[in-house]
């Protein structure tokens, strides 16, 4: 069916809204960055900044160390997109191609386990690694994050081993490929885009994370960038706003540029997870 021309206008003007509604926060923010301290106390403040300025990044730089903090969230994030990916992909094409009870019964509890609260697991995760003698560390915080990113990252993934004709594989068989040859050789690099979406999802969303950084991270050299811009928030909450919306938008950078190259194998990764075939 043709779509009327009002109603398409009303489509487009929909989404022009929402896409202001998105980037208001962003282009805000980095307006703030570069405006001086003069502007920022301003009664009757501007889009573009007047005066553009530097010394925000600077002074953002000169009071905390975001190099050290970035560095620390990139490791952890990178360990738990690698291990996260690694540990979903044979469990997604063994709940994908043995749709048993238990198959079933693990789907069921993946979509659940979404449902949980940060606050409600915070306290048994930490009991553990005090056991574990993980507080206070990278290694601990990227524990948790596979832990946390695992059952999205597994209902991603087995959306697209279905995806994978079945008939392939038997192919593959037919023509005297064992099992593993089949899952390297044909499997596998059909399951690529999936994979590479997964572990891009994952990175982002440890790399945003920030509620189990604050509360496992306690150094201030293993502190993540999330945590360390709280500290332009001074302690009766008056916040140092040039340093801090500076601070902010380069912590933004990396997923913004992570989402626009990527955002197609990202949409279709979460596409192929919701369809059950």
């Amino acid at each position: 069916m043709r779509t009327r021309p009002a109603a398409r206008a009303g489509q487009y003007a929909a989404l022009l809204a929402y896409l202001i509604f998105l980037a208001f926060p962003f282009l805000w923010l980095l307006s703030t960055a570069f405006k001086p301290p003069r502007e920022l106390g301003s009664l009757h403040p501007t889009w573009i900044p007047r005066h553009p300025t530097l010394a925000n990044f600077r002074q953002a730089f000169d009071e905390q160390p975001l190099l050290h903090a970035a560095l620390n969230s990139l490791l952890a994030a990178l360990g738990a997109a690698v291990v996260a990916v690694l540990i979903a992909t044979p469990m997604a094409y063994v709940m994908a191609r043995h749709r048993t009870r238990l198959a079933r019964a693990a789907s069921g509890w993946v979509v659940v386990s979404q449902a949980f609260p940060f606050v409600l697991i915070i306290i048994p995760l930490f009991l553990v690694l005090k056991r574990l003698r993980l507080i206070d560390s990278l290694a601990g915080l990227t524990l948790v994050y596979v832990v946390w990113s695992l059952p999205f990252a597994l209902w991603m993934l087995v959306g697209y081993v279905r995806a994978v004709p079945v008939e392939l594989e038997e192919a593959a068989a037919v023509d005297g490929a064992g099992r593993l040859r089949t899952l390297v050789s044909v499997t596998a690099p059909l399951l690529a885009p999936g994979i590479a979406a997964t572990a891009l999802f994952a990175f982002v969303t440890a790399w945003n994370e920030f509620f189990f950084a604050l509360v496992l991270l306690k150094s201030p050299g293993n502190q993540t960038l999330p945590v360390v811009l709280t500290h332009f928030i001074g302690a009766e909450g008056v916040a140092d706003l040039g340093p801090l919306a500076a601070a902010a938008f380069l912590a933004t950078l990396p997923s913004l540029v992570v989402f626009g190259l990527l955002q197609r194998r990202i949409t279709g990764g979460l596409i192929a997870g919701a369809v059950k075939s």
